[in-house]
């Protein structure tokens, strides 16, 4: 099986780049975050020409998850129980069971700084999601939590540490929080990178940023031993951040 998760910054905006990615490397499943679509703009259609069912959570302004199947996909849930809101709960996870595998997308908020008030909700919402995941681990054994999750687990993920001092996505209640997902039972599958030594998946739109590698890896697969211990390849899929009107993120494939 080929799974693979990319934040897209919006589906509409990257829909000719998407489907042509989608028919040269022909994942299995594909979690998407960012898609800033509706249901009805969605390309629903557009995807299943190339064989994918479509499972969406969306509200057509921001955030916004997807899940692409083409293993099928079944029990879907958008959101998941005691997620909490900013105020009201928004647009970012999806889970389903695709061949056999559970998979959650993901968009974990962003924090803005770390005393604004969605930082704490990003900690609540991250501490909701690990409980969401570990009741979810109880009935399937096979499980994987892909997506954006705004978090740098070590210094070594982001590209000059210094430059992130006093922001988020790096602070120690960020990394604890994926600590305590990776405790229930889930094990980082780090990419392999195609540039350098870093497997950076995201890097700013500034002018050079992408061309000297100043990145960060905040794009995660999070999956069960029996996933992981089974993981043939994972790659940084660079090529996709390259060209004209690229997402500012990177898809991650994993082969197992």
């Amino acid at each position: 099986m080929r799974i693979a998760t990319w934040n897209v910054n919006s589906v509409k905006a990257r829909e000719p780049r998407l489907l042509a990615w989608l028919d040269e490397k022909k994942p299995d499943v594909v979690c998407l975050q960012e898609v800033k679509s509706t249901t009805e703009l969605f390309p629903a259609e557009q995807v299943g020409e190339l064989g994918y069912t479509a499972a969406t959570h969306v509200d057509g302004r921001w955030n916004g998850v997807a899940l692409l199947s083409r293993v099928g996909i079944d029990d879907v849930v958008r959101g998941f129980p005691g997620e909490p809101g900013f105020p009201d709960p928004e647009t970012r996870a999806i889970s389903a069971t695709c061949g056999g595998v559970r998979i959650w997308s993901i968009y974990v908020p962003n924090g803005r700084t770390p005393d604004d008030p969605h930082y704490e909700y990003k900690l609540t919402w991250l501490a909701a999601l690990r409980d969401a995941v570990a009741a979810d681990l109880a009935g399937h054994t096979d499980l994987a939590v892909c997506g954006d999750f705004n978090v740098a687990p070590t210094d070594a993920d982001v590209w000059d540490p210094a430059v992130f001092v006093n922001s988020t996505h790096v602070t120690a209640p960020e990394r604890a929080a994926l600590s305590a997902l990776l405790d229930t039972g889930l094990r980082d599958v780090v990419p392999t990178p195609m540039k350098g030594p870093f497997p950076f998946t995201y890097w700013d739109y500034r002018a050079g940023m992408f061309h000297q590698n100043k990145g960060m890896r905040i794009d995660l697969v999070y999956a069960t031993p029996t996933v992981a211990d089974r993981v043939s390849s994972a790659v940084v899929d660079r090529e996709a951040r390259k060209g004209k009107g690229p997402s500012d993120h990177a898809p991650i494939i994993v082969d197992f």
